[in-house]
């Protein structure tokens, strides 16, 4: 039995995740959406609806209206259920906005041991992202407020609307951004330069509001399989060591930078200049090594004017076969690439997204907390007593 092809779509705003589908169904026209909404619930599993448009009757009793539990798994019941119904050979998976998409992603083609795998009757397709310029602005700097997503192992801690957009956006193999019918086309053109630089990799794809044959098709790359080994290049995304790549160029004052260094930094000094390193920063991620925490892995992730770093792991350690073995090959492929032989696999990179960045003072403030000779040479036995105000409130950690 042939396999089936799965897409998934998702989008900022309900309105912009029809746009998407529609352009799929354009592109694919015998294709079954199976489209989900979730609503949670405090302290518990949230309520999954699924509608199933484009299918015969069978194909419309192959999954209930509504059940409560965890999404990766009714939802893959779902697909299971459908490829054993169905004789089309697309189905079109639309998420809502409440998905942390990639880690659920990477759960919902994860083999689980006793069930069947996704993988033995669906192939992925490229993942299609909508972007509603207006909400996208005013998501991408608001900070005030936080609430959790549904991740790859259950409820994210809670996330700010602007680090849930950003990770909306860096997600997508391929956007889709509606053209603007009322004068605001200057706006659209900024968001996509910063969707540009926010994930530049994906494809993007200017949606017109017309549905006559002037209207932009999707191309034919996002309704065929994607390059094998994309469910493990997802997941590798998600490694604390990955950094996105950099966005080129300054399109309507939106540029990036990335900055790297293999000395460790001094958490006091880096404190100092957190305000005059993100001035102008709209999105960062990245990792530390910080001398305070020597053998952690220091997760700097912000967006809009919200920073968090956290520990996210332990670096690679000669003669650690377990740990290695344990990496992903991407982890290991970079541990080599970066291997040294007094600091391993230990180093700072961050990837700065802004509008008018001071490229020049943005690293000589990260430089100045990188340990001179002399701390250096003290080892990591000295490093550990430095106050930490950013991980332990100012005491050695």
């Amino acid at each position: 039995m042939s396999k089936v092809l799965l897409s998934v779509v998702t989008g900022n705003t309900p309105h912009v995740r029809g746009v998407a589908v529609d352009h799929m169904l354009r592109a694919a026209p015998g294709a079954v959406v199976l489209a989900v909404s979730i609503q949670h619930r405090d302290g518990a599993y949230p309520a999954v609806q699924r509608f199933i448009s484009g299918g015969d009757a069978r194909q419309q009793t192959a999954a209930p209206l509504s059940a409560t539990g965890d999404p990766a798994v009714i939802l893959r019941q779902d697909l299971l259920a459908l490829r054993r119904t169905t004789g089309a050979p697309h189905v079109v998976l639309a998420l809502p906005a409440e998905f942390d998409v990639l880690p659920f992603l990477t759960e919902l083609w994860r083999t689980r041991i006793g069930s069947s795998s996704l993988a033995d009757h669906y192939e992925p397709a490229p993942l299609l992202v909508g972007v509603d310029p207006a909400p996208f602005m005013a998501d991408i700097g608001c900070v005030h407020r936080a609430a959790p997503l549904w991740g790859g192992d259950g409820r994210t801690d809670p996330l700010t609307p602007a680090e849930a957009a950003a990770r909306q956006v860096e997600a997508a193999d391929a956007l889709i951004v509606p053209v603007a019918a009322n004068g605001a086309g200057e706006r659209t053109e900024v968001v996509a330069a910063l969707l540009g630089h926010l994930n530049g990799q994906a494809l993007l794809v200017a949606s017109s509001h017309s549905d006559g044959p002037e209207a932009a098709r999707l191309p034919s790359s996002l309704v065929r399989r994607a390059p094998r080994g994309t469910v493990d290049e997802w997941r590798e995304r998600l490694e604390p060591v990955t950094v996105p790549p950099l966005g080129r160029g300054v399109h309507h004052g939106v540029e990036s930078v990335l900055w790297r260094a293999r000395r460790p930094l001094h958490p006091e000094r880096l404190a100092d200049v957190l305000a005059t390193v993100m001035c102008g920063v709209v999105r960062s991620r990245g990792h530390l090594w910080l001398a305070s925490r020597p053998d952690s892995v220091v997760a700097w992730r912000s967006a809009g004017p919200h920073l968090e770093l956290r520990e996210a792991g332990s670096w690679l350690e000669t003669g650690d076969q377990r740990a290695w073995n344990a990496a992903s090959p991407q982890r290991r492929t970079l541990a080599s690439w970066f291997w040294h032989d007094y600091y391993g696999e230990r180093r700072n990179e961050i990837t700065f997204t802004g509008t008018g960045l001071d490229e020049q003072r943005l690293r000589s403030a990260l430089e100045s907390a990188v340990l001179s000779d002399a701390e250096l040479a003290q080892g990591r036995e000295a490093w550990v007593t430095h106050p930490d105000p950013l991980l332990s409130g100012g005491d050695p950690p």
